[in-house]
């Protein structure tokens, strides 16, 4: 996961300049030559190479441009769109360690990663089902509005992006702010995915399910995505945010809650609430990218703050980890993982109030140019009647 958000940056610019049907073909056709080579491997040294490597950036290549086709079909219920998009990994999240459990019983690895391949070329093909509606860069520097498909095509050719990296976002105050508190949330956000299981080992010895702690965060997970996301289109702009806070605020409380848990019932029960939660940050961050900066630059605007976030997200398990070694428990690494969650969701409560205070602005200097217009035509006007007076006079005598 932190290579796939990792690479979604540059992968931002390809959408940017190729469009999103383009992209995600490319990338699910990368992601099935690295998933493919994976399976003739037999070290684990060149899996680093063709699994962590292609098969990750294939695998960005394919995902970035799942969340930016979407607003430009939808804007009244692009929640609900994209919790039904995003309910897709909370599916597979709950059938796929089944079928991986079978298909390793019965096959070894090396066959499974073949039969794994069957769903990179369904992503191949569901990549042609992209048609943008907002033109990429060079469609726009073109110049060409329509009409003739074979002169855009030619003039692609010699028009390349005056940007590469659109960093006038981070103008945006609203978005900075963004783009710095959702990695700070996520430090402690993989955690749970990670170290649970043997959480679970270590303090419930006795039970035989333990999987199904993690299955039960991605049954919620998907229920939550569809919620929150169908709420989210009744939140008015970017006050959307406050629905990314009050998740944070139950993911890192849920996080503290789990060393607490001495039944596994509890346990059990946080897992549904922290899942819950989990989609509904996952659902709507889509949406406020584009409240914040607008459908020409939410690409790349989603691509800087997925790559942000692969640092937080591939460093917080290690450190969780090595606080297992040092203490001898998961319970301190699980009470400091609360911990980000409810500072990131403090920082992003800024928002909507920075957001709303620069609308002013905008909104004081344009009614003060429309003012200053209306001044000068009056003035003109003015200036114009004297003569326009005289002529009428000299046409009376």
């Amino acid at each position: 996961m932190g290579m796939i958000f990792f690479c979604c940056p540059i992968v931002s610019i390809f959408t940017d300049i190729f469009g999103c049907r383009k992209t995600a073909v490319v990338g699910a056709a990368i992601g099935f030559i690295g998933l493919m080579s994976s399976s003739f491997v037999s070290s684990i040294e060149p899996l680093y190479l063709t699994y962590g490597i292609i098969f990750a950036s294939g695998c960005s290549f394919a995902y970035q441009p799942s969340l930016v086709i979407l607003g430009h079909y939808f804007k009244k219920r692009l929640g609900l769109v994209n919790g039904i998009v995003t309910a897709g990994s909370s599916l597979f999240t709950i059938l796929l360690p089944l079928l991986l459990r079978v298909l390793t019983e019965n096959l070894d690895l090396f066959y499974t990663l073949r039969i794994l391949c069957i769903f990179m070329f369904v992503l191949f093909l569901a990549g042609f089902t992209y048609r943008p509606l907002v033109p990429s860069v060079r469609a726009k520097e073109s110049g060409v509005k329509g009409g003739n498909r074979s002169s855009l095509f030619s003039r692609r050719k010699f028009s390349p992006p005056k940007k590469i990296f659109n960093f006038a976002i981070f103008k945006v105050t609203a978005y900075a702010v963004w783009a710095v508190g959702i990695p700070l949330a996520l430090f402690g956000y993989f955690v749970p995915y990670v170290h649970l299981v043997k959480h679970v080992n270590e303090r419930f010895k006795e039970e035989t399910n333990k999987e199904v702690v993690l299955m039960c965060i991605g049954i919620t997970s998907g229920v939550g995505r569809l919620l929150f996301g169908r709420i989210a289109d009744y939140v008015p702009g970017v006050k959307k945010v406050y629905l990314q806070v009050l998740s944070f605020v139950f993911i890192g409380l849920m996080s503290m809650m789990i060393p607490l848990c001495s039944v596994f019932g509890a346990l059990i029960a946080v897992c549904l609430i922290m899942g819950l939660f989990d989609g509904c940050f996952i659902s709507i961050m889509a949406p406020i990218a584009f409240e914040l900066v607008g459908a020409q630059d939410v690409s790349q605007a989603i691509g800087f703050l997925l790559g942000f976030m692969s640092i937080p997200m591939t460093v917080g398990p290690p450190i969780a980890g090595l606080l297992r070694e040092k203490l001898g428990s998961y319970d301190v690494a699980f009470y400091l993982a609360g911990v980000p969650p409810l500072i990131g969701g403090a920082v992003l409560c800024f928002i909507p109030w920075i957001h709303s205070k620069k609308q002013r602005e905008i909104n004081k200097t344009t009614a003060g140019e429309k003012m200053e217009k209306m001044l000068e035509n009056q003035n003109s006007l003015l200036s114009s009647s004297p003569g326009i007076l005289k002529k009428e006079s000299d046409s009376v005598i």
